[in-house]
């Protein structure tokens, strides 16, 4: 899968549209970048680009932004309501696929150190990428701000983790970590009372909201403020009260798992001096922040949510929960809002999720799952919503072959030309021969006698669908992977040394188009597998598919070892060829096996 990254930086300039401009022509430089967003804020002097990419881009659009910005700005003259020090306040790394997080941490850590160096700007790694605990909150790094900025950099403790340790005048400092992937959504209702979006909100986020007694109910809001008092320290989520605060945190730690101290200290609320103050419930859901509006052009109020960690918190999972909270209170959610970009994870964890709800196969392709999500969760509601602009890391399959139609690609394969040939032909065989085994597998899910077996038959499904899509990946990389021997054959040779730089080339052209097909002849072995597992479910009406799955993908390792075997000599590596071999004549063997073995269930099944 494809590698995106999602880099947020924040520059503190809000007012002048040129700069801004000339920072975002600086970022859309570089090719294989997507701009997807530019937010700038007159109050706050500030603005936010949101833009993604493969990590080599990403990285040098990032420094490319930051070093525009330093050209332009200049902090010395900055006013704005929003916490800053730096003319490029923070540039944070988000994984959006294919990705980890100590990925992103380690691209923090280069452009970091290319901004220390290269511009002379003291750089503070945080939150994932963080070199220490006290520097992984970003509040904690830029506490003081530009105006103390000097002051901080004189303290041994705040030496940058990159760049000199001297007050820059002009640029200040930047920030720069990687974090988890922020989803701004909105659930629309039936109203436009913000209070009964705000009730909403406060029950779900993780700040939760002040406890009450009394009449709360179907209206939390309605009830009396509990506030603690002398000797008396009540629980927010339950009738238990405690003589002390200490009392309390070990009756919290014990049936919530939690830390009671540090609770209120996120709050903002001293523990050592409560009484007076409001007692707090907890919000169902951790890493999610809400509050009520309402939309005039939308005529509805929303419940405005930031959904900080959506692995934890998902958002089919918070918009359930919204539900159910409204219909407990007479409210209607019409549907919900994703406001900018959303990962492709996101959306296929949703749309699996509403699939085993209706009891229907989660081994559908990508785009199906997608459009579950977004129909189940409403996302067309006040908006419209566009999967390909809208879903980022989404897999798509948009090589020049399989981007053809099939009479083409037949045809393209038909010229006097070495590729696309038996290699693509051995990935396309393998493709479908995984598609029939996902539709077997499909057409039996949501029949009676196969209900007991339904997690088993939508993880092969799933599965199923997996292999397909990399095979159809393989389609195009087969191609590619000849490519480098074309290249390595038109490369000069007029001398001693290009002779042997062209040798070189062609050897590891050669390779590398014999390591390709063999990781195909290995697709189409676990395809072979697939078709064996639905040939087993034993749904008659489909047994013969199960067949021509199993034949196809045999053809696929026939084939794809074909293309293996021609090149290995080419290679003139005497032990890789031995290796390779050794595994082909195995990969052979026990394919011919399971695909004999399913054409006689095939047979007496007829």
């Amino acid at each position: 899968m494809e590698k995106v990254i999602e880099c947020v930086p924040n520059f503190s300039e809000g007012h002048d549209l040129s700069v801004i401009r000339q920072i975002t022509d600086a970022i859309g430089s570089v090719q294989g970048i997507r701009l997807l967003d530019v937010d700038p804020g007159e109050s706050t002097n500030r603005t936010v680009v949101t833009f993604v990419g493969e990590p080599e881009s990403v990285k040098e659009a990032a420094c490319r932004g930051v070093r525009k910005a330093a050209e332009l700005i200049d902090m010395s003259k900055h006013r704005g309501e929003h916490a800053r020090f730096g003319a490029t306040d923070v540039c944070p790394f988000v994984p959006v696929a294919g990705a980890t997080m100590e990925e992103c941490a380690e691209i923090a850590r280069e452009v970091g150190r290319r901004i220390g160096e290269e511009l002379g700007i003291p750089v503070y790694l945080y939150e994932h990428a963080a070199t220490e605990a006290g520097r992984k909150n970003l509040a904690d790094v830029r506490a003081g701000e530009y105006e103390a900025l000097q002051e901080r950099l004189a303290q041994p403790e705040w030496k940058p983790d990159f760049g000199p340790a001297e007050f820059n005048r002009k640029s200040g400092a930047t920030a720069v970590g990687a974090r988890e992937f922020l989803i701004a959504y909105n659930i629309n209702l039936n109203t436009t009372d913000r209070r009964y979006a705000n009730e909403i909100a406060y029950e779900m986020r993780e700040r939760g909201r002040w406890k009450r007694s009394g009449n709360i109910d179907p209206f939390y809001y309605k009830g009396d403020v509990v506030y603690f008092e002398e000797g008396k320290f009540a629980d927010g989520n339950s009738e238990f009260v405690a003589g002390s605060f200490d009392e309390l945190a070990k009756f919290y730690q014990e049936n919530y798992g939690a830390d009671l101290y540090q609770r209120y200290q996120a709050i903002g609320l001293d523990p050592a001096n409560l009484v007076g103050r409001p007692v707090y419930k907890d919000g169902m859901f951790t890493h999610l922040k809400g509050i009520g509006w309402v939309v005039d052009d939308y005529h509805c109020a929303q419940i405005s949510l930031n959904l900080t960690h959506y692995n934890v918190t998902p958002p089919h999972d918070v918009l359930e929960a919204a539900r159910a909270l409204a219909a407990k209170r007479g409210i209607v959610v019409t549907g919900s809002e994703i406001v900018g970009v959303v990962p492709f994870d996101a959306l296929r964890q949703a749309g699996r999720f509403y699939l085993r709800r209706m009891q229907k196969s989660t081994g559908i392709p990508t785009r199906d799952v997608v459009t579950t999500a977004v129909q189940a969760m409403g996302l067309n509601d006040v908006a419209e919503f566009d999967i390909d602009k809208k879903v980022i890391g989404m897999p798509v399959h948009d090589g020049p072959l399989v981007g053809m139609k099939v009479a083409d690609f037949i045809d393209e394969v038909s010229r006097d030309t070495p590729a696309p040939g038996g290699g693509s032909i051995a990935a396309m065989a393998g493709a479908l021969g995984s598609a029939l085994a996902s539709m077997v597998v499909n057409l039996s899910i949501g029949k009676g006698e196969f209900d007991p077996r339904y997690d088993e038959l939508c993880q092969l499904a799933e599965r199923a669908q997996s292999v397909k899509d990399d095979l159809v990946r393989a389609v195009d990389a087969d191609t590619e992977a000849f490519n480098e021997v074309i290249t390595g054959l038109r490369m000069a040779k007029d001398t001693p040394e290009q002779l042997a730089l062209r040798s070189k080339a062609i050897q590891a052209g050669y390779k590398l188009a014999t390591e390709v097909p063999l990781r195909t002849a290995e697709l189409c072995g676990e395809v072979l597998n697939l078709c064996q597992s639905v040939a087993d479910i034993g749904n008659k009406a489909v047994m013969s598919d199960a067949g021509v799955g199993a034949l196809m993908a045999y053809a696929g390792v026939q084939s794809a070892i074909h293309n293996v075997r021609i090149n290995l000599p080419h290679t003139k590596d005497e032990a890789f060829i031995h290796k390779m071999k050794a595994e082909l004549d195995r990969l052979l063997a026990e394919s011919k096996a399971i695909c004999e073995a399913i054409q006689q269930q095939v047979e007496s099944s007829f």
